[in-house]
């Protein structure tokens, strides 16, 4: 399976990853991508099974690491290839040396016998002239009887002198050819013996290389098992997971009655008061500023998933994310956006301890703020708050996959764009 379809698959596991899948580029740059897709993710993964979120982590783990470990596969197989090349030329470069080796050993063993045979005519030359054949040689030609006789003679002494002569050139010439044999004989060893051992090296590197090769294979075989298994658990899950998108619109639409009510009531008592005091604080008509600023940060943090509908490409179910998520450590302070009076305080399924806060009117419509996820809840229904004020803890309570606040602004009941009456900058 390529490893697009793979990411389109395990989509459904990890519900909706966004626009892109995390790649193998610089450690540091790969890690970043990673953890701000995982952020925005995860605000969908909520509406996912504790097997699905496991799931899911578990491909983008694969997913992150998959490049990397193909890259070090190729390395691996390129070293060995390379390693047992090394290896043949190592053993050729030998079988060449041996070759020379042994021509050189024939070489040196004819200089051997050529010497020998040069050393034995010297020596019976030598002791032929010690037992007085020399003499001999000497007195037959004081002996001759005329001048043709006496030519003759010195003619025949002068070749035997050649011939001696010629037999030491030649016992010169083969030790010296003996000494170049020896020579050529023992560079040819020492290269041999240096291609064994580049030999034996190259195949030590091979072996590892090799290794190294299989090892990189288990590596990227079981990345892509791991794949196949979140592949698996997204479709066993399917129904929970489907069950759980129904869920959390149902929760929602919920909520949105119950703001609908509260205004409308806030609406009549306003009607009916005409000018008179209310427990809530005026709301401005005002359009929100594109700056933000209309509602205080409700926490220290920062944006870790946007608001706003995302598809889910194997279910093929749209689902809303009715918040912003705020990133932040469990235990920190959250305070009210705005002054209103507390309509919801309590375990809402998948959001967890859950916060609205009424702020009244909105050109005309209710407006109101919702905190999800909180490890504790300080207020209670009925309690007028203001901005500003401690009204809960950071957790990670009902559907979620980390410390974070879920935060919401709701006009009329219906979830709408947070940034825009939020600071521009989340930090």
């Amino acid at each position: 399976m390529n490893r697009i379809r793979l990411v389109a698959a395990i989509g459904a596991t990890i519900m909706l990853l966004g626009p892109g899948t995390a790649g193998y580029a610089d450690a540091g740059d790969d890690k970043a991508k990673l953890d701000r897709q995982l952020q925005e993710t995860q605000a969908t993964l909520e509406a996912a099974t504790d097997k699905a979120q496991q799931a899911a982590a578990d491909h983008e783990r694969a997913a992150a690491a998959l490049p990397g470990a193909q890259e070090d596969l190729a390395d691996a197989k390129g070293r060995a290839i390379a390693a047992d090349a090394a290896v043949r030329q190592a053993q050729r470069d030998r079988d060449a040396a041996d070759a020379v080796l042994a021509s050189a050993d024939d070489a040196y063993a004819a200089a051997r016998q050529q010497v020998e045979r040069a050393r034995a005519d010297t020596s019976a030359f030598v002791s032929a002239a010690y037992k007085g054949g020399g003499f001999a040689m000497v007195n037959s030609v004081l002996d001759a009887g005329g001048p043709t006789d006496l030519a003759l003679r010195i003619e025949y002494l002068n070749q035997v002198a050649q011939a001696n002569q010629h037999a030491l050139d030649e016992l010169t010439a083969a030790r010296m050819g003996a000494k170049q044999r020896s020579d050529v004989a023992l560079l040819a060893q020492r290269r041999a013996q240096e291609a064994a051992g580049q030999a034996e090296r190259a195949l030590a590197d091979s072996v590892t290389a090799q290794t190294n090769a299989e090892r990189a294979a288990a590596d990227v075989q079981a990345l892509l098992d791991q794949s196949a298994k979140a592949e698996a658990t997204a479709n066993a899950e399917r129904s929970a997971v489907l069950a759980r998108y129904e869920q959390l619109k149902i929760d929602s639409d919920k909520v949105a009655e119950q703001l609908r009510a509260e205004a409308a009531a806030e609406a009549r008592k306003a009607k009916s008061s005409r000018g008179g005091t209310s427990n809530k604080a005026p709301v401005t008509t005002a359009l929100p500023p594109k700056t933000g600023a209309f509602f205080l940060m409700p926490v220290h943090g920062w944006k870790s998933s946007n608001f706003g509908m995302r598809f889910d490409p194997v279910y093929k179910v749209y689902q809303l994310h009715a918040g912003v998520d705020i990133a932040a450590g469990g235990g920190q302070p959250i305070v009210a956006a705005a002054d209103g009076v507390v309509v919801r305080a309590g375990p809402a399924g998948g959001n967890g301890n859950y916060t609205c806060i009424s702020h009244g009117l909105y050109q005309g419509k209710g407006l109101a703020t919702c905190y999800a996820h909180q490890s504790a809840i300080l207020v209670h229904v009925g309690e007028v708050v203001h901005r500003g004020e401690l009204i809960g803890r950071v957790g990670t309570t009902g559907a979620s996959t980390g410390y974070h606040l879920h935060f919401e602004v709701r006009l009329n009941g219906t979830p709408i764009q947070p940034l825009d009456w939020l600071p521009s900058c989340l930090c």
